[in-house]
């Protein structure tokens, strides 16, 4: 990577390198193969979501791919090409491993998604579950993705709630009351026993920087914990009780004009 790249990176590569350790790598395999493409923490099915167009030959970028999961359920349910994105090696080894023994035919690049080295109006669709849409800025991650895609390309995210950032704690799990200001959201460093950077934007501001890089909504769906979910595993930062009043997660869907 570039030395010029901004240090929040550097501090989120060595996060997920560890997570990558602990984690991410040993359930890549697992991953890969779920039948079905399924949203969030607690896995609600794309089927009940119904968020994501229509997938039957098109070309699609996956920006923060992480281990590639999500990029194969796009692959295996009619995607032509899906392109992951990346910037931890790490990670990138894993989907690569994985991508070799299903023979699926993802491509993945080492880059920031912020500054993806792709021409414009490459692909029809891009998503990011977890990826740059949390862990970049999204003053400019939304514009880059907006220049990858084609006209009438569609732009899909999955990121935490504002409302679930203010009830945060710098340690522990979601409260029930408010403990941080919306004003001024932006960037979140939590220097627990693992830094990291994140960036989250109230929803005046989120559709502020959607509508000046070009693009129109077409859904927004806040997921609440379902009725018979069970603890959150790995991924704890948030109580199935409090899940099930309030939404801890949403994902967007905005179309290129």
């Amino acid at each position: 990577m570039s030395s010029t790249e901004p240090p929040y990176l550097a501090v989120n590569r060595a996060a997920w390198t560890q997570k990558n350790a602990e984690f991410t790598d040993g359930r890549a395999s697992k991953a890969w193969s779920d039948p079905e493409i399924s949203w969030g923490i607690w896995g609600i099915p794309e089927s009940t979501v119904g968020v994501l167009p229509d997938l039957v030959g098109i070309d699609v970028i996956e920006l923060g791919c992480g281990t590639g999961y999500f990029g194969s359920w796009l692959k295996r349910g009619g995607a032509r090409r899906v392109v992951g994105v990346d910037i931890t090696p790490a990670q990138l080894a894993s989907a690569r491993r994985v991508n070799k023994e299903t023979g699926l035919g993802l491509e993945f690049i080492e880059a920031n998604a912020e500054s993806v080295p792709l021409p414009d109006a490459s692909f029809d669709l891009a998503v990011s579950e977890y990826g740059a849409s949390i862990w970049c800025d999204p003053h400019l991650w939304i514009p880059e993705a907006a220049r990858l895609l084609r006209p009438r390309g569609e732009l899909v995210f999955l990121q935490n709630t504002p409302l679930s950032l203010l009830c945060m704690p710098d340690v522990g799990r979601i409260e029930e009351r408010l403990l941080r200001p919306q004003l001024g959201m932006h960037r979140f460093e939590w220097k627990d026993d693992d830094p990291a950077v994140e960036f989250h934007l109230g929803h005046g501001d989120l559709v502020r920087v959607l509508r000046r890089t070009g693009f129109e909504i077409v859904d927004l769906v806040e997921l609440f914990a379902p009725a018979t979910a069970g603890d959150p595993g790995y991924y704890d930062y948030v109580t199935t009780a409090w899940a099930q009043r309030w939404p801890p997660e949403e994902i967007w869907r905005v179309r290129k004009e």
